[in-house]
């Protein structure tokens, strides 16, 4: 590689002629008639599934402080904190049964309410109607978040415009006829999917009720919601009619949707009544133009061109195209597609000050998770970390601080559990937390237990700030979130007599099983690989922030001290990677979580070129799970395979895993789901995860980065031969875009707003490189 110029440029922006072009829209030629083919818009806050049909349009809401449940003082157990020592006795001297069974009896949690997000009613705009439609076409604009429909019936042309403004707070529907007085409609909400009360009156209609639901609570407890929607018809007339409104003559209309509800003591009638009153006089125009002004510079910060896709292909639907990727087709493009739709799903669903961060399903609810086994809720055990690996490298680092709010209430709440369950200080949290900050353990025995997924989910600090490089953020937000959950973990790790070394226990490697050596299927153990991976990183993590804030000696010393004293990894007798200390056989072998590779990814304790025996056992781990019958494949595993395999440098078994998320674990709308028969879904289930994850994936195959490095097309899959990306982001605050031809790197131009110095590598290529604040460095191939 050579350096060849230095261009003086804005910070974040490409030259022109760099930037890749993208395609960026799906688009269907029938109206949807179920969830998955309805498609998302959302404002951080408020989400809908828009069906655009030419009868009846149906926008199913979402909203993320729609809880049930209740904040409580009673998830811990009573009696943990007595039986801990006794735990661990068993586990050290190998009683895994006895020490399961007690587990089982005095560590669960017992929460009374624990709650779920739950779904919104739809908003139904029934149409007077004669005929079929012709012409007929419905899309979502990735460019500027907007879903249009266009369809003729009786010589007249209807248009429909459908956004959720993120500036103003409000979902906003534009109707509109070529034919002055050709829109006449009837608007309401369904009924009975929560408690409450519907009213219509003048142009609105107000839905006051309850996220009350007895499946995972007391069916009494929940926030409160105040419902709104408002019509507002160019001409022609509106009046009240029962619990719905009735739209005559009209040529134009705008409808507007807001919800407020009094989470964490808001006033429910507030937020409602101030964004209706705005939003109502600025007008659907300057409603339109606020919310391109706010959308568009994050979508447009990174593009990704992976060549053009057969013209045949080209002009196919999105849900067609999809189908026939599934079937073994080359599709480019779609590709693409992919990756910033989950950019954009997160934007839609989770921005710098929405109240809460991205739940199982995001920000839409389809009552699926909340009304089964699961819950709409925040899995800590890869589920809601996963919703946010695309956040930093793609661009959209503000689009965490939500989940970093969460992080705080969980670290409050934390350190309450850790002095009752554990009589430890600092702070812990388990495997699931809600709206309420619940981190006591889950009331599972084979999942509940997963002590280390505050760190897990803690990590997103770190990251954030090893992208942006704001010693103000890592000293006020994320350091004393990092310090009071190593302190926690000084305390809570027990010196094996027998080896000298320190054991998180009791231990789990999440959801999983393993076989005693007396036959008894287990979950829990003394040192599992996942709970050691992440305490040597928080500990590692420790070290250095506090020696950049220079603070805590004594306590960095006590961190060095003890990570000296953790376990090494271990490779078990088939060549694996283990996933406990000791090499039990496993339970389940074809089971979806393989948490001990998080060494792999996210985090870098194994890499092909610095642990190479290490990453042949991680690599034998995945494929003796992956060749197990019965391998319960799902979408988050299919991103998950992804990432491990663009780490591992294996571009092209990376794709194929693309491929699988894309053409078997997601929906005709590129909605990821969760299959049913998988870990209690009774259905196929929306699950956000997949999306994110895969589009996380594949910015790794493109860039990868440390704090020291950046490594230009590390994993490149061997059908992308052409293609461009820019606007990725690397570690220490850089922009990256490459160029390449033939499967080789031809042009990259990295910036940074500040002074910095990078090495960087293409294959076994390295080159120091020094970039003046706010410049462009141009690296062309040797």
């Amino acid at each position: 590689m050579r350096q060849h110029e230095v261009v003086h440029a804005v910070a974040g922006s490409s030259a022109p002629g760099q930037q890749s072009s993208t395609p960026g829209r799906l688009w269907f030629s029938r109206p949807a008639t179920r969830w998955f083919e309805a498609v998302p818009i959302g404002n951080g806050r408020l989400g809908g599934m828009v069906y655009s049909g030419d009868r009846v349009e149906r926008i199913q809401l979402s909203e993320s402080t729609a809880w049930s449940g209740a904040p409580a003082d009673t998830d811990v157990s009573p009696t943990a904190l007595e039986h801990l020592p006794t735990i661990r006795e068993l586990l050290l001297t190998g009683r895994y049964a006895e020490a399961q069974a007690l587990a089982g009896e005095h560590l669960l949690g017992t929460p009374t309410s624990f709650g779920t997000n739950v779904p919104l009613p739809e908003l139904q705009v029934t149409f007077d109607a004669e005929g079929e439609p012709t012409r007929y076409e419905r899309s979502l604009d990735l460019h500027d978040a907007v879903v249009r429909t266009t369809f003729q019936r009786g010589g007249i042309t209807f248009e429909r415009e459908v956004f959720a403004s993120h500036a103003d707070g409000v979902i906003v529907v534009r109707l509109a006829a070529n034919t002055t007085g050709a829109l006449s409609f009837e608007l309401s909400f369904t009924e009975d999917v929560i408690p409450g009360v519907v009213t219509a009156e003048g142009d609105t209609i107000r839905l006051q009720g309850n996220a009350f639901e007895e499946l995972h609570s007391n069916g009494k407890v929940g926030t409160t919601l105040d419902l709104r929607t408002q019509v507002l018809p160019d001409d022609g007339t509106v009046v009240a009619e029962g619990n719905h409104l009735v739209v005559r003559n009209a040529t134009a209309a705008t409808i507007l949707v807001a919800v407020g509800s009094d989470w964490l003591g808001e006033d429910p009638t507030e937020r409602p009544t101030r964004l209706l009153e705005h939003a109502s006089a600025v007008g659907y125009e300057a409603l339109k133009q606020a919310h391109l002004d706010d959308y568009a510079p994050l979508m447009s910060r990174v593009g990704l061109d992976l060549g053009r896709s057969d013209s045949a292909v080209q002009e196919l639907p999105t849900d067609e195209r999809r189908a026939l990727l599934a079937k073994g087709g080359e599709d480019p493009e779609l590709l693409a597609l992919y990756f910033q739709y989950g950019r954009y799903l997160t934007i839609a669903g989770s921005r710098a000050h929405s109240p809460l961060p991205l739940a199982l399903q995001g920000a839409w609810n389809d009552g699926r998770a909340a009304g089964g086994p699961w819950t709409n809720d925040f899995h800590l055990d890869i589920n809601t970390q996963q919703n946010y690996w695309a956040a930093e490298i793609t661009g959209l680092g503000e689009c965490q601080l939500p989940l970093f709010t969460l992080i705080d209430g969980l670290r409050a709440s934390g350190q309450k559990t850790a002095a009752q369950l554990y009589g430890a200080p600092g702070w812990v949290s388990h495997t699931v937390s809600n709206a309420w900050g619940y981190s006591a353990p889950g009331w599972g025995l084979g999942w509940g237990l997963h002590v280390t997924s505050g760190i897990w989910i803690s990590l997103q600090l770190w990251e954030h700030f090893e992208y942006n490089r704001d010693l103000g953020f890592l000293a006020d937000r994320a350091y004393p979130v990092l310090r009071d959950a190593a302190v926690f973990f000084l305390a809570y790790l027990t010196e094996d007599p027998a080896t000298g070394q320190l054991l998180s226990g009791p231990s789990d490697s999440p959801e999983n099983w393993y076989r005693s050596p007396d036959g008894d299927q287990c979950s829990l153990s003394m040192g599992a690989t996942c709970d050691t991976v992440l305490i040597e990183a928080l500990f590692r993590i420790c070290t250095e922030a506090s020696g950049l804030l220079g603070v805590d000696e004594e306590l960095r010393s006590r961190l060095e001290a003890a990570r000296e004293k953790l376990p090494s990894f271990q490779i078990g007798k088939h060549g694996q990677l283990q996933e406990w200390l000791v090499d039990f056989d496993e339970a389940v072998p074809s089971h979806r979580h393989t948490s001990h590779l998080i060494a792999l990814y996210p985090e870098r304790q194994i890499t092909p070129r610095l642990t190479p025996e290490l990453a042949r056992a991680a690599e034998v781990a995945l494929e003796r799970r992956q060749n197990a019958e019965g391998w319960e494949q799902t979408e988050w595993v299919e991103a998950n395979l992804m990432t491990y395999y663009a780490r591992l440098l294996n571009g092209d078994l990376a794709l194929r895993h693309l491929l699988g998320l894309i053409g078997d674990a997601s929906e005709h709308n590129l909605m990821s789901y969760s299959a049913g028969g998988i870990a209690g879904a009774e259905q196929n289930i929306y699950s956000f995860d997949g999306n994110a994850g895969g589009t996380a994936g594949i910015a790794e195959l493109l860039v990868q980065s440390t704090s020291e490095e950046i490594e230009l097309l590390p994993a490149l899959p061997s059908s992308w031969r052409d293609g461009s990306v820019h606007g990725l982001r690397a570690r220490g605050g850089f922009v990256v875009d490459v160029t390449w031809q033939n499967g080789r790197l031809v042009t990259a131009r990295i910036t940074n707003p500040h002074e910095a110095s990078v090495r960087v590598r293409q294959g076994d290529e390295l080159l120091d490189v020094t970039i003046t604040a706010g410049a462009t460095v141009e690296i062309t191939a040797a």
